[in-house]
């Protein structure tokens, strides 16, 4: 095989990638879930707070917008590549080793769904978010979501993990439970403080979610207590690695079974 040939083997792979968008697209109980679910959460948690009241250079409403859009996409990114447990079920990865394509370029292909995907949750938000009061500078409301949709391929890497060590039924149904007992102690959800703050910090949505927040709070949580930047960096890039060695040891194993 040429080098030409091997790096088109190895990376991603647009046809295929294109035909998993619509097939993802098709699924209407999956969209619902992934894409219509967060901005409901936000509606519920984040519109109904007074427009007056404020955190960082935006309201709280926005703070609550951020916290959904991180949420909708890491759920979108996780459960889009946690989807290898169906194709191994079927026996679809088999017939793909018979390919040119490699496993570098199919996990390759899966990371870009995943991310295609979990951009259309913090889209719908951002117009959800504008047209409901959320407010904070132009600037801020770019960066926070840009960085919300970014720190959601961390969670791409658990899905696959999760994907090749589960059944399909059961990676999806333990998938959503363990992003929203995350969201729940990273500080996605409900702001903490105090000891549950420290504990959040070494849980694995706590970076992320910080991260995408800080160009708006400047890492002061609403209750005054500063995060520092390089407890936030350290977070993302521990756990990062965590997943993709796991997502890459998992996937190879249950690659090798086959």
């Amino acid at each position: 095989m040429s080098l030409n040939s091997t790096l088109a083997a190895s990376s991603v792979s647009t046809v295929y990638l294109r035909n998993d968008i619509r097939r993802v697209l098709r699924n209407r109980r999956a969209m619902i879930f992934t894409v219509a679910m967060p901005a409901l959460l936000y509606l519920v948690f984040g519109a109904t707070q007074k427009s007056s009241e404020t955190v960082g250079s935006g309201n709280v409403a926005f703070y609550v917008l951020v916290g959904m859009a991180l949420y909708g996409a890491v759920l979108a990114a996780a459960s889009n590549a946690a989807a290898v447990s169906i194709e191994q079920q079927a026996g679809w990865t088999r017939t793909l080793m018979m390919t040119p394509l490699r496993p570098a370029g199919y996990v390759s292909t899966k990371v870009a769904l995943a991310l295609t995907m979990s951009a259309l949750p913090v889209v719908l938000l951002a117009v959800v978010g504008a047209i409901s009061g959320a407010t904070a500078p132009v600037g801020v409301w770019a960066v926070c979501l840009v960085l919300a949709w970014l720190g959601s391929a961390v969670f791409a890497a658990l899905g696959l993990a999760l994907g090749s060590i589960l059944k399909s039924d059961g990676a999806m149904q333990a998938l959503g439970g363990v992003l929203a007992l995350l969201a729940f102690a990273g500080n996605v959800f409900v702001p903490l403080n105090g000891t549950m703050l420290r504990i959040a910090e070494f849980t694995p949505m706590f970076g992320v979610v910080s991260l995408a927040r800080y160009p708006l709070d400047h890492g002061v949580t609403v209750y005054g207590t500063p995060i520092s930047l390089w407890v936030i960096i350290a977070n993302i890039a521990f756990w990062a690695i965590a997943f993709a060695v796991a997502a890459s040891y998992f996937y190879n194993r249950s690659t090798r079974r086959q």
